[in-house]
C-alpha cells in the first residue's frame, strides 16, 4: 500500500530523476483546492426551512448521540439542524437513521466519533460485505448534508491498533468503522463537507440511488509512520446507480473513487487524487456464484499524483470466486504524476500468486473502456512501462481503446504500454508481457521524487 501525506511531499527522496512541476492552476493544497472552487453553504431553493439546534459536546467523552438522533428526529419532513461552527458533537454510539424524509444537516462545526475502539467493534452496526462495521446507517429519501464543517471518523487510534494487519485476510478479526454508511437512500446531497480520517471506508452506500457530492474533501493524515491509514477508499458501493462527484480532494491511503458490485450510471468530474490507489473499477467478482457489474461511467479531469495507479479495473481470480461484467467506462483527461501505472488491468485480484491466478482465473468480462487524453508520467517501478492491461484467459476484453495516450516515464526512452488477452486494435502499440520490448522495458527501473507540494501544509 501506498500512502503519502501531502504535508511530505516537500521532503522528497533522493532520486536520480528530478520530478516535473505541476502545471500552473494546479491547487498544491486543501486550502488552495477551496480557494479555487469556493463553497457557500445556500438555503435550497430558497425555502424557508425549520430549524433545530442541539447542544455541543463539552469534551472529547461527552457522547450527544441521543441529542443528535433527537433534532433529526425534529427536523425530519421539511427542517435542518444545524451544526454551528467552532462547535464539537461527538457520537458515542451507534445510531439507526434509515427513517429520514426531506432533511438537511448544515454541518459547520464538527461531528467526531469516539475512539474506544473496544466498544464500537462490540456495538456498531455490521454488514457482510467484506465484514463492513458502520458508526451509524442513513437511509430514507431527499437527505441533504452540506456546510464548511468536518465528519471526522478519530481514526488514529484504529490505524495504530490494525498496522500490519489486512483487511480481506480471512483471519483477521480486527474490524473498523466505515465513517459514513447509508442504505436505501435516495437523493443523498454532500456539500462542502470534509470528510476526515476514517477508520477504514469512508463511505460506503448499499441499495441506494441518487447520491452527489460536490465541493468535498476527503483526507485520511496519521501522525505515526508505522501506522498509515489502510483501506480508507472516499467511495465504495454495493447495487448503486446515478452517482455523480463535482469538485472533490482526496488525499487517503487507497481508491480515491472505488465503486463495487451492481454499480450504474457514475459520473466524477474535477478531482484530485494523493497517495490513492487511483480510480478504480471494483474490485469485482469477489463471491462465490454472484454476478457483479459496473456499467456506463465517466471520469474526467483527473489530478492522480504520488499513488499506485491512475485509471484501474480489478476483478477477483481464485477458487470460490464470482463472475460478472464492467461495461462502458471513459477515463478522460488524465494528469498523472508519479503513480505506477497510469491505465492498470488487474484481472488477478487479490494478492494471488500467478499460479493460482492461471489455475483459477477470473471471470469478469471487460468492455467498451476508454483512456482518452492521459498525459503526464509515472514513478519509474516498472521502468518504461506506463500502462499494463491483463485480461483473464476465462473472460472476454474487447473494444478496449486508447486516444491521446502521452504518459512518459522518468527513466527516459520510448515509454511501454503491455497487453495480454486483449482483442482488437487499441489505438497505440501494444506488447505482451512476454515480448523483448516489455521484458527490457519492466527491466529499466528508475525512481524520482515526489510531485512537488509547500511544505507545511496550511491544514496541519
Amino acid at each position: 500500500m501506498k500512502f503519502l501525506a501531502f504535508a511530505a511531499l516537500a521532503a522528497a527522496v533522493v532520486s536520480a530523476v528530478p520530478a516535473p512541476e505541476l502545471p500552473a492552476g494546479i491547487p498544491r493544497s486543501l486550502s488552495e483546492f477551496k480557494e479555487k472552487h469556493p463553497y457557500t453553504a445556500k438555503r435550497s431553493n430558497g425555502k424557508c426551512r425549520k430549524t433545530i439546534t442541539i447542544r455541543a459536546s463539552k469534551t472529547d467523552t461527552d457522547d450527544v448521540a441521543d441529542d443528535f438522533l433527537n433534532g433529526l428526529k425534529k427536523a425530519n419532513n421539511g427542517g435542518t439542524l444545524y451544526l454551528p461552527k467552532g462547535k464539537t458533537f461527538v457520537i458515542g454510539k451507534p445510531l439507526d437513521l434509515t427513517f429520514l424524509n426531506d432533511v438537511q444537516v448544515h454541518l459547520e462545526g464538527e461531528i467526531k466519533f469516539t475512539n474506544d475502539t473496544a466498544y464500537w467493534q462490540k456495538n456498531a452496526f455490521a454488514h457482510p460485505f467484506q465484514n463492513s462495521l458502520m458508526f451509524w446507517k442513513w437511509g430514507g429519501k431527499d437527505i441533504k448534508i452540506y456546510g464548511n464543517g468536518v465528519l471526522n471518523g478519530n481514526g488514529q487510534r484504529w490505524w495504530n491498533e490494525f498496522s500490519g494487519l489486512e483487511i480481506l485476510d480471512p483471519s483477521n478479526t480486527y474490524l473498523r468503522p466505515i465513517l459514513f454508511y447509508a442504505e436505501n437512500a435516495t437523493g443523498l446531497e454532500f456539500e462542502g463537507i470534509h470528510f476526515k480520517d476514517s477508520p477504514c471506508w469512508t463511505t460506503f452506500f448499499v441499495t441506494s440511488k441518487h447520491i452527489s457530492f460536490k465541493d468535498i474533501a476527503c483526507t485520511a493524515e496519521s501522525n505515526n509512520a508505522t501506522a498509515l491509514p489502510k483501506n480508507s477508499d472516499f467511495f465504495d458501493s454495493l447495487n448503486v446507480e446515478h452517482v455523480s462527484v463535482e469538485r472533490a480532494w482526496v488525499n487517503v491511503g487507497d481508491d480515491c473513487f472505488s465503486p463495487k458490485s451492481n454499480a450504474t450510471d457514475l459520473y466524477v468530474n474535477t478531482m484530485y487524487c494523493n497517495g490513492t490507489h487511483g480510480q478504480s473499477m471494483g474490485s469485482i467478482g469477489q463471491y462465490a456464484g454472484e454476478k457483479s457489474f459496473i456499467k456506463d461511467v465517466v471520469i474526467e479531469n483527473l489530478w492522480m499524483l504520488n499513488g499506485q495507479h491512475g485509471a484501474r479495473l480489478k476483478s477477483w481470480a481464485g477458487p470460490n470466486v464470482g463472475y460478472g461484467f464492467i461495461d462502458n467506462v471513459t477515463f478522460r483527461n488524465f494528469w498523472n504524476a508519479n503513480n505506477e501505472y497510469t491505465a492498470f488491468l488487474d484481472s488477478c485480484y487479490f494478492n494471488i500468486n500467478a499460479t493460482t491466478c492461471s489455475q483459477h482465473p477470473s471471470q469478469v468480462n471487460i468492455s467498451n473502456v476508454n483512456f482518452e487524453n492521459f498525459s503526464g508520467y509515472t514513478s519509474g517501478k516498472y521502468g518504461r512501462a506506463v500502462a499494463r492491461l491483463t485480461c483473464s484467459p476465462n473472460a472476454v476484453c474487447e473494444n478496449i481503446k486508447f486516444k491521446n495516450f502521452n504518459v512518459t516515464s522518468p527513466c527516459g526512452g520510448e515509454p511501454v504500454v503491455i497487453c495480454d488477452g486483449i482483442s482488437g486494435d487499441l489505438g497505440i502499440p501494444c506488447v505482451k508481457s512476454t515480448s523483448p520490448e516489455a521484458t527490457a522495458a519492466l527491466k529499466d527501473k528508475c525512481s524520482t521524487a515526489m510531485a512537488t507540494l509547500p511544505k507545511p501544509t496550511p491544514w496541519l
